[in-house]
């Protein structure tokens, strides 16, 4: 159980947070329900906990979590007197947790207490993750080789494509079942280091696709889980690629619902740590940094990134140099982004018409819905009734075979918006299909 010397870091923290003993408990109890391990804590643990007891090391987990929620910042092993988790056991934490937070998901069950971003999320950082797969002993049951890995690969390509087709609520849990039947048994056998190591680079991207996914539904809390198992799992490989992407991904996520500063250390610190320095690449970081900087408020670092995207951007379409699907387009999009943060409406306007001229054609619908969505919205803000009516109604065309939390919300977004203008003939015909629309099509919201 550990030395009986008192933990003063843990006792400084509990004194902080200005919870009785009994509150402590309760809160990790909480925790432990949320994750379907529960625990039946009293005031007496937490007393010995305080007293130097050292918590079995899931117990620890839930501990820290407690005290992240409650102070409002991640508080990690150090900060409360606990040992580093050993590789070994921090590895098989998290295949077990995925496997748990995949089951909860196909059940969708949970999805509430998931649904929240946490300001306070612990993010791993690169030399806390990387390099595990030396230290890992795995079992002998069963070997795995690359034809597993293309599986899992090939198996995320096509789950990304269906949810471009039919958004997140349809596909997330199938990710899941995924995850949980096929990746986390694999991630448990043996095989050769190369091939594991490959493996887990494997399962890393399909968390990252998994939680962009929970973010289109809403479901924030969630989405943060997956991202942060795929920065875990990233590091267990050595990707530090899709550790960066990873990164920015949670930027992203961030800033598109105003957590400007925590955006903005998020897109630094993908950016810093980026292991290739293409101009495409560089475009893609950066313009996320100018978006996370006009929504912080810092207009000159907004402007000062976002030339540097424009400046990789034309160096990359000159060149050789291909990174995803960051293109003239999303680049457009960001400045679209950034102009609004930043309160030129107008100028939004003009380069989301930019990114739309620019469009490839293998774009999905769901994103024209998203960013024709904003398009009517920012008209309207500046008087524009006939113009955010005809954008509208394109939106509203196309969205019954769109299955997308965003655009369910941005579509549920239009009476509200219209209803000061129902006199309107053109704003009352746009408010009534937005309402047929929910009630019949993709949707669950009402305007």
């Amino acid at each position: 159980m550990g030395t009986r010397k008192p933990n003063a870091h843990l006792d400084r923290l509990h004194k902080e947070a200005h919870w009785t003993q009994g509150q402590f408990a309760r809160s990790v109890n909480a925790i432990g329900t949320e994750r379907g391990t529960p625990t039946a804590f009293g005031e007496s643990t937490v007393h010995y906990w305080r007293k130097g007891v050292m918590p079995r090391e899931g117990v620890r987990k839930l501990i820290l979590e407690a005290l992240s929620r409650r102070l409002d910042r991640p508080v990690s092993h150090a900060d409360a007197g606990f040992p580093k988790p050993t590789h070994e056991a921090e590895l098989h934490s998290i295949t077990e947790e995925l496997i748990e937070m995949g089951r909860q998901d196909m059940e969708r069950r949970s999805l509430l207490s998931a649904s929240l971003f946490s300001v306070a999320m612990t993010v791993p950082d690169w030399p806390d993750v990387v390099g595990r797969m030396e230290a890992v002993q795995c079992g002998t049951r069963l070997r795995i080789g690359m034809p597993e890995v293309e599986t899992v690969t090939k198996m995320t390509d096509r789950l990304a494509g269906t949810y471009d087709v039919l958004g997140g609520q349809h596909t997330r849990p199938l990710a899941a079942a995924f995850l949980v039947h096929t990746v986390a048994p694999y991630l448990r056998q043996d095989g050769p280091n190369e091939v594991r190591k490959a493996m887990l680079s494997a399962a890393a991207f399909l968390c990252y696709i998994t939680g962009w996914m929970a973010v289109d539904e809403g479901a924030h809390g969630l989405a943060q889980k997956y991202y942060v198992k795929g920065l875990e799992l990233a590091g267990a490989s050595g990707d530090h690629m899709t550790y960066c992407h990873v990164l920015r991904g949670i930027s992203v996520q961030a800033v598109d619902l105003g957590h400007g500063k925590l955006a903005v250390n998020l897109a630094n610190a993908a950016s810093a740590s980026s292991p290739q320095t293409g101009p495409r690449l560089r475009a893609f970081m950066t313009g996320q940094q100018a978006h996370a900087f006009a929504v912080a408020g810092n207009r000159g670092e907004a402007l000062r990134t976002l030339r540097e995207a424009e400046r990789s951007m034309e160096r990359a379409e000159s060149g050789s140099h291909t990174f995803g699907r960051y293109d003239p387009a999303t680049l457009a999009y960001h400045t679209s982004q950034v102009r609004y943060a930043l309160g030129d409406t107008a100028g939004s306007i003009d380069s989301l018409k930019s990114h739309f001229r620019l469009r490839r054609s293998g774009e999905t619908r769901r994103s024209a819905l998203r960013f024709n969505s904003m398009m009517a919205e920012r008209q309207l803000e500046l008087g524009l009734l006939d113009a955010a009516c005809i954008t509208w109604n394109h939106v509203l065309d196309e969205y019954p075979s769109v299955r997308s939390g965003k655009v369910d919300r941005h579509v549920a977004n239009i009476g509200r918006l219209l209803r000061p203008y129902r006199s309107t003939p053109e704003a009352r015909e746009v408010h009534e299909r937005a309402r047929v629309s929910l009630k019949h099509g993709s949707g669950t919201q009402k305007p």
